[in-house]
Formats: structure tokens, C-alpha cells, sequence
């Protein structure tokens, strides 16, 4: 399984947010939301929190589980 968000679409959806914005805002740099939104990094518990009570919403409406069929055993 895989760790995948909606995170660029919420930034655009409330007011086309950018992620200097969205990092200045949740205590990270600009890069780091750049590598969530790329899959290239999966936030911390803490983070992922911040993250949704900043646009309002779940964790869950933001990040989620996808299958992963290039995973051996899974």
C-alpha cells in the first residue's frame, strides 16, 4: 500500500494556496509540501494533523491508502 493525498487540490480549492503558504503556515519548508504532493515524502502524524486543520478538513479526506500491485507479499 501506498500513501497518496489530495494536497494540491485542496490548495487550489481554498484559494489557490501555494505551498510557501501552506509550509509558512504548518511550521515546514516549501519543499517539504512539494515532496508530499509528489509521494516522495509521507508526513508525520503531527504534520498530516496540521495539515488537515488548516483546510478544515479529516486527515482521511486528505491522505490515503492506495494499493500498491507492484508490492511483493502485500
Amino acid at each position: 500500500m501506498k500513501l497518496e493525498n489530495h494536497l494540491k487540490m485542496f490548495r487550489f480549492k481554498h484559494g489557490e494556496i501555494t505551498q510557501q503558504d501552506l509550509a509558512n503556515a504548518v511550521g515546514v519548508t516549501r519543499l517539504t509540501i512539494h515532496s508530499i504532493e509528489t509521494g516522495k515524502f509521507a508526513p508525520s502524524t503531527l504534520l498530516a494533523l496540521k495539515i488537515a486543520k488548516y483546510f478544515g478538513m479529516k486527515v482521511e479526506d486528505i491522505f490515503y491508502l492506495s494499493d500498491n500491485d507492484d508490492e511483493i507479499g502485500g
